[in-house]
């Protein structure tokens, strides 16, 4: 549960559009913040703002999940225990 909690508490920031966007999340992979520049915000290319924060978003997820297979991995000293997290 420690480690568990330990995870939960962590904050992961990424980035795209080269800072444009901020997603930061926690280590179970939940969207806590965003932040984006006014400079990328144009009402003429909203899609482009779009595919910015999906990409920020899941490029922190997948450090998230990084982070959580290596705290699992510690905690269970490389053996893969299915269903344990």
């Amino acid at each position: 549960q420690r480690i568990q909690d330990e995870i939960a508490n962590e904050k992961i920031e990424s980035t795209s559009g080269g800072g444009m966007v901020t997603a930061i999340l926690s280590g179970n992979g939940d969207l806590v913040d965003l932040r984006i520049d006014p400079q990328c915000v144009d009402p003429e290319d909203v899609d482009m703002l779009q595919d910015l924060v999906i990409s920020a978003v899941k490029e922190g997820q997948d450090k998230a999940a990084i982070l959580r297979e290596s705290k699992m991995k510690d905690l269970t000293g490389g053996i893969n225990i299915p269903g344990l997290f």
